[in-house]
């Protein structure tokens, strides 16, 4: 290999992701032949789900924000008072947000099994924080993983008969693993106040 693609052949492999995006359009593009092959692998990116994989990251990112941020957040500001709970329910909405809007997305997209899945692991790494960490963030916002977790369902529920006219739901197996939640997040699947 000469060196001016050994060059190349590193570029590609430490391009940013906008750049990378605009490598992908721009090779589609001059080959047209290509995107059956491309669509395909996004696929299979998109429908790469693993529910624990998911968990333990939810779960990861809501423990791990520092009660220290909280204190930055809260308190006396500019523009008047910022109630603890209130900053730290901001905090953990945050740490969530890019787990449901990658729900929504596989929902759009109409990955049944790939936006069940990623609610399953939403729903079971916030049912892991529950009860945990009362000195951090989370005594702020003791309700935040079932509230969440009914949102996330309900969600999926709403955004899939929206977008589907079919109801996508958990299933009754995973439901039985976060049995203190069955009911609510059955309630929220229907559309009722959990």
């Amino acid at each position: 290999m000469t060196a001016a693609r050994t060059r190349k052949a590193r570029a590609l492999d430490r391009l940013r992701p906008d750049e990378a995006t605009n490598v992908l359009r721009s090779l589609l593009e001059q080959h047209p032949e290509l995107n059956v092959e491309a669509e395909d692998l996004a696929c299979a990116a998109v429908n790469d789900v693993d529910v624990e994989a998911i968990a333990d990251d939810v779960e990861q990112e809501v423990l791990a924000l520092d009660i220290d941020d909280l204190g930055a957040r809260a308190g006396c500001k500019s523009w008047g008072y910022v109630e603890p709970t209130e900053a730290a329910w901001e905090m953990l909405d945050e740490a969530i947000d890019p787990f449901l809007n990658e729900m929504s997305r596989q929902i759009e997209l109409g990955f049944q099994a790939s936006a069940v899945a990623t609610c399953q692991g939403i729903v079971l790494g916030l049912y892991r924080c529950r009860g945990k960490s009362s000195d951090q963030i989370l005594g702020w916002a003791e309700d935040f993983p079932a509230e969440t977790a009914g949102h996330a369902a309900a969600t999926l529920a709403r955004e899939s008969t929206a977008r589907h006219r079919c109801t996508w739901q958990l299933s009754h197996d995973f439901v039985d693993q976060v049995p203190e939640w069955r009911e609510m997040l059955e309630r929220a699947a229907r559309g009722d106040r959990w």
